[in-house]
């Protein structure tokens, strides 16, 4: 599973057998939020399609902010990793 990104607790993951819609894994401690990826054209912020485990509302809106801040990037290697 390869880390896309390490910030402030936070890992954000994308699974190589994982499935469409293009998302990502954020884990931190004991919980984990997947969010879906936003386009790129038009802008589309990423969205919230489930939160597991212990994790905080603070955590989980957090995890929302590093990975709309990181968009780009992690479609790129969503992209790349998924070969689309």
């Amino acid at each position: 599973m390869p880390t896309i990104i390490r910030q402030e607790g936070f890992r954000i993951v994308i699974y190589p057998n994982d499935h469409l819609p293009a998302h990502v894994h954020v884990i931190k401690d004991d919980g984990e939020v997947r969010i879906k990826l936003g386009k790129e054209k038009p802008l589309n912020p990423p969205s919230l399609i489930t939160v597991m485990g212990k994790i905080s509302d603070k955590d989980v809106a957090k995890a929302l902010f590093l990975v709309t801040e990181n968009q780009s990037q992690l479609l790129a290697k969503w992209s790349k990793i998924h070969d689309r």
